[in-house]
């Protein structure tokens, strides 16, 4: 099961009020799309999710109880053998949709401001917005992202005034063949799990995300750890290289100035060693021994262009 399924599974299970339940329906039937059958005025909500088509019965249940409605299952075939779940609604039909504010023909769009008149109901209907039409990458994947896709302009523009309310800076996309709003950091996404009751996937989301963003900083740290004793080492076998110039062309280093001397044989003798960490062997400063290696370089690139050099001057 995927992560997002695994969301939807736990919003499915929430119980809620008949105020909270309304908005929720509104947006799980505007959402999904209301088809009507016949002459006879029944209608039939479609989803390709079994949990989500409970949802949507037990709610109409809840809400109207006298009213006709049953669940219908298709086999597509031709589909790699999906299922489709059907939700109809049979009497009452009007009077349900007006309650609930969805057209059914999906011309007006507006929410009725009765639906959403409660920040409860506010978060009711985004939650059923995400369940008919949302979808949320695992914590583990590369990108963060959550997303709710409708058809309607108008739909996606409500939603994103209804997550700004919540301080959730969503964005919207036009797809072409709809529209998207949409969430990309990770502690946004956590608060929309929890303004629309997730509160369990949101725990877990959570702590994947710690995880992972722990790890991430580790590989950070000891890839630079190990660029910076790439880096160490390979001034550390110049350096050596130059002081083993240096000796050929003198003879000996107990010719160089006593501090450069010293410097010299330390880093033969501590070849892995940083400069800073040569400068404690030497009780001198990391600057301290910067200045006289550069002076041990400038040497080296003197004998090895052929320039003339004064030992005494270093």
């Amino acid at each position: 099961m995927s992560y997002a399924a695994e969301v939807k599974k736990e919003l499915t299970s929430l119980i809620v009020d008949n105020g909270n339940a309304k908005a929720e329906l509104s947006a799980l039937m505007r959402m999904n799309g209301v088809n009507q059958l016949g002459s006879n005025q029944a209608i039939n909500i479609q989803t390709e999710n079994a949990a989500i088509a409970r949802r949507i019965y037990t709610l109409l249940k809840q809400i109207y109880p006298t009213a006709s409605v049953e669940v219908t299952v298709t086999e597509q075939l031709h589909l790699n053998q999906h299922k489709s779940f059907g939700v109809r609604l049979s009497t009452q039909v009007d009077e349900i949709l007006a309650d609930l504010g969805v057209d059914p023909f999906g011309i007006n769009q507006e929410i009725p401001s009765r639906i959403l008149n409660q920040p409860k109901k506010k978060r009711s209907f985004l939650r059923g917005a995400f369940l008919a039409a949302g979808s949320v990458n695992s914590p583990e994947k590369a990108n963060y992202h959550l997303e709710i896709y409708t058809n309607h302009e108008d739909l996606v523009e409500q939603l994103l005034s209804l997550m700004q309310e919540f301080a959730l800076p969503a964005k919207i996309i036009d797809r072409h063949t709809g529209f998207i709003v949409y969430l990309k950091r990770a502690e946004k996404i956590v608060d929309f799990l929890s303004t629309i009751g997730a509160t369990q996937s949101m725990l877990r989301y959570e702590d994947i995300r710690m995880m992972r963003d722990m790890r991430n900083s580790v590989n950070r740290l000891v890839n630079a750890e190990t660029a910076n004793m790439q880096k160490t080492a390979i001034a550390a076998n110049k350096q050596l290289a130059q002081i083993a110039l240096i000796e050929e062309e003198l003879g000996s280093l107990s010719l160089l100035p006593p501090k450069l001397e010293a410097l010299a044989k330390v880093r033969r003798q501590h070849p892995d060693e940083s400069l800073g960490e040569l400068g404690n062997l030497l009780e001198i400063s990391k600057s301290g021994a910067n200045h006289r290696m550069r002076k041990l370089t400038n040497l080296a690139e003197k004998i090895q262009t052929g320039q003339s050099y004064d030992l005494s001057k270093l």
